[in-house]
């Protein structure tokens, strides 16, 4: 049996101890882990019991690392792990807190899917958003019970069309590379040539005999061939 010989407040975090058993440095604890453990130096402990109350203590340090991770903006599930394992925790000990914030409500996958395509649904198509959102680890189920109330796509590639081409000449060549530049930001084909066609159909209404819309060139452009 083993004696804590030493509690002393770290430096850098007041709410974490040093423990020295026998004279020697063994650990470091949260202070809520000693005190409900009431450790104190002179105390006989077993190394195997304390390694156990360092482990809940590492538990409840990565919880508050991850709860004020995620204060910023919303996290999945494999953010959490990533950043987890960057600051050198293990794998049960990132499995504990993912329960844990999956549990007070702070970590739902499928809330991130559908908030991420709020936001970036007004500048990417699905096929992108939904490739990023694998790559942020939100499963297929989520990612499609995201996208199936999906609106307003016509209109979003149709914004980016006009942004892209804003300033521009729309000849033949510009309108080729517009229509090459919303199938990168994941439109489909259909949604991309139809946003060209709307912008075709708007240009011959503002071009009269008066000739409005000429002075871009959007009056005797060819558009792109698809």
């Amino acid at each position: 049996m083993a004696e804590i010989t030493g509690i002393t407040p770290q430096i850098k975090d007041k709410e974490r101890c040093n423990i020295e058993v026998d004279g020697r440095f063994f650990c470091g604890m949260k202070l809520e882990t000693v005190v409900k453990h009431r450790l104190k130096v002179g105390v006989a402990v077993s190394e195997e019991e304390l390694s156990r109350m360092q482990l809940e203590s590492e538990k409840l340090t990565a919880l508050d690392k991850a709860l004020t991770y995620i204060t910023a903006s919303m996290k999945t599930e494999k953010d959490i792990r990533a950043y987890l394992r960057k600051k050198g925790y293990l794998e049960d000990i990132s499995d504990y807190v993912v329960e844990k914030m999956r549990s007070y409500g702070y970590l739902d996958d499928a809330a991130y899917a559908r908030a991420y395509l709020e936001h970036a649904g007004k500048k990417k198509g699905s096929r992108l958003i939904a490739m990023e959102l694998r790559q942020k680890g939100v499963s297929d189920e989520a990612i499609e019970e995201a996208l199936s109330g999906v609106s307003g796509e016509a209109d979003a590639a149709y914004s980016v069309l006009t942004r892209y081409l804003r300033g521009k000449k729309t000849d033949k060549a510009t309108l080729s590379k517009a229509y090459r530049h919303l199938l990168s930001k994941g439109f489909d084909y259909d949604t991309a040539r139809a946003a060209l066609e709307r912008l075709r159909g708007e240009a011959e209404e503002g071009c009269g005999e008066d000739g409005l819309g000429a002075e871009d060139g959007a009056c005797d452009a060819d558009g792109e061939d698809t």
